[in-house]
């Protein structure tokens, strides 16, 4: 499977925002952001940037934040673009109803990539079963519950206990031994995780202008 293997705080400081990919860390005075501001690489003199570069940056902006590789990206697009929907709202939506993201923002982990290795690990079940695809998409209903064993639930409970994130109103706890969570309604446009929009507010429309070019 392929993945990124590179330091994710260069991801940052390309962006030149917080990603908080590193959950705790990034609130810290360790965050390589609040160290060194420029971008990684040599520092030679950047012209102005052009509309294709803003577009590209926002869209690598949404993808980096969630985690997503280039081919990832490409399949949520097409499915958002084929909803009756609007299109960037399809999207983000798509991106918010992961598993991996469902299970992060439910507190169970610090962070997305955390969360990947969570569900890949088999510490997470959905609707009762066991489930090791960080990827899938969640549907109203969908019930997400770490697995009843001891080191399962050992590791959510200091995850919850180190770093701590609001519930968004989509989701809800629903038991919390084992720690268990459901989707209540799909998320709108309004249930985005507040840390996309923290630096500068996602223009989403610049993202379907640049992958529909």
């Amino acid at each position: 499977m392929a993945r990124y293997t590179d330091s994710v705080c260069k991801l940052c400081r390309r962006e030149g925002v917080k990603l908080y990919l590193k959950g705790a860390r990034c609130e810290s005075p360790k965050c390589a952001i609040k160290r060194r501001e420029t971008p990684p690489g040599m520092h030679m003199r950047r012209g102005k940037q052009t509309e294709y570069g803003e577009r590209l940056r926002e869209k690598q902006k949404l993808k980096r934040f969630y985690g997503l590789l280039e081919r990832q990206f490409r399949r949520y697009f097409q499915l958002a673009s084929r909803s009756t929907e609007n299109t960037g709202e399809a999207l983000l939506s798509l991106l918010e109803r992961r598993l991996d993201n469902i299970v992060h923002r439910l507190g169970f982990a610090p962070s997305r990539a955390a969360a990947r290795q969570l569900v890949a690990h088999g510490h997470v079940q959905v609707n009762g079963k066991n489930c090791t695809i960080p990827s899938i998409i969640l549907k109203v209903g969908d019930r997400v519950a770490v697995k009843g064993k001891a080191k399962s639930i050992a590791q959510v409970k200091l995850n919850q206990t180190a770093y701590t994130v609001p519930v968004p109103d989509f989701l809800e706890i629903t038991g919390s031994e084992p720690p268990e969570g459901r989707v209540t309604r799909l998320p709108s446009r309004g249930d985005v995780d507040p840390r996309l929009n923290q630096e500068k507010e996602l223009n989403e429309q610049l993202i379907i202008e640049f992958c529909s070019r």
